[in-house]
């Protein structure tokens, strides 16, 4: 005789295997690989600057290399805090990353009196994608008009008109805004500071002739030397650039009073703190095979940029080591942001 309650505990089996295979649902979920989706990556700048520059540089190489979309999105604001704060704060995931600059990471601890976030404890550091020298720019015509065709001649003409000459930069704490007030401590000189969402917007008024001078990246000025509309006076970095070898150096172009002026800049991938290791190691290395390719290097170097790729660890260490060299910067300039 058939017992009676096997349709009950049919029932009863049929319940468990589901619920147990529900609760199975999210984990295997968690395990799916990454990327799952598409990825961003938060530039904390306006479109047209260095930044912007190299993250979309960036972007199709990780979009082919892991066949999701990478996404670049533009956060200016606050010296680039506003996009960085925003990186800090998200999922610790590999769907949210950061193109974080010398000012975000090295400079901005020191220069502000708050931060939303801290630069070292609240992010994953991924690889350094480019290092580039900050190039000081005049608007063609105001320079020939106020005759300067040099770093001596600008000083010259800044001491005879102090705070008349309008300095752009692309955000306050930026190595743009910081590389002239290192140059005005340096000098005695005085410009009147305007710090802009980007170096995009900032070059737009120094090619219209609304600002006088600024220490703009190279990459996002040489399409603009080139052109003739700015006059290059000088590099910020120690050494000249082989992408405008005729240009010389602050330190070789101002005499005694700007010896030891080094100023340069640089910008790399950055992930939420807690980012799994996995993730961040197959970012690091799909990066320094996009930057090795010889395609995406010799355009890099063309624009005055020198490709990066170090590994998470060594790019650490680096963010550790500009902190301590850029506080210092910041105390002998005097600069301050509220």
């Amino acid at each position: 005789m058939r017992p009676t309650n096997v349709p009950r505990r049919r029932g009863l089996l049929a319940t468990v295997l589901a619920c147990g295979a529900a609760a199975l649902l999210p984990i295997a979920h968690a395990q799916d690989p990454w990327p799952a989706k598409p990825v961003r990556i938060i530039v904390p700048f306006a479109p047209g600057g260095t930044t912007d520059i190299l993250a979309r540089a960036m972007a199709p190489e990780l979009s082919r290399a892991f066949g999701q979309p990478f996404i670049v999105d533009n956060r200016a604001g606050a010296g680039g805090n506003v996009g960085a704060d925003a990186v800090a704060k998200s999922a610790p995931d590999g769907y949210t990353l950061l193109m974080g600059t010398v000012g975000t990471h090295g400079i901005n601890r020191a220069l502000y009196a708050k931060l939303p976030f801290d630069p070292i404890r609240d992010f994953a550091p991924i690889t350094l994608v480019a290092a580039v020298p900050n190039v000081m720019v005049m608007n063609t015509e105001k320079a020939r008009t106020l005759g300067i065709a040099s770093v001596q001649d600008f000083i010259r003409v800044a001491k005879s008109r102090p705070g008349q000459l309008n300095m752009a930069s692309s955000g306050n704490g930026t190595s743009i805004h910081l590389a002239g007030e290192l140059f005005k401590s340096m000098t005695g000189t005085y410009m009147t500071h305007f710090p802009y969402r980007g170096s995009g917007p900032a070059l737009m008024d120094m090619v219209a002739g609304n600002m006088d001078v600024m220490f703009d990246n190279l990459p996002s000025s040489m399409a603009q030397i080139k052109a003739g509309k700015l006059k290059a006076l000088a590099l910020t970095s120690t050494e000249r650039s082989a992408a405008l070898p005729d240009i010389p150096t602050v330190e070789q172009a101002g005499g005694p009073a700007l010896k030891g002026y080094e100023a340069s800049s640089w910008f790399g991938l950055l992930a939420p703190a807690g980012t799994p290791a996995d993730t961040v190691n197959r970012i690091q290395q799909e990066v320094a095979k996009a930057l090795a390719a010889p395609a995406v290097k010799e355009k890099l170097l063309a624009q005055g940029a020198i490709p990066g790729g170090m590994r998470p660890a060594d790019f650490a260490r680096h963010i550790e080591a500009e902190h301590r060299k850029w506080a210092e910067v910041v105390k002998t300039s005097g600069a301050k942001v509220d």
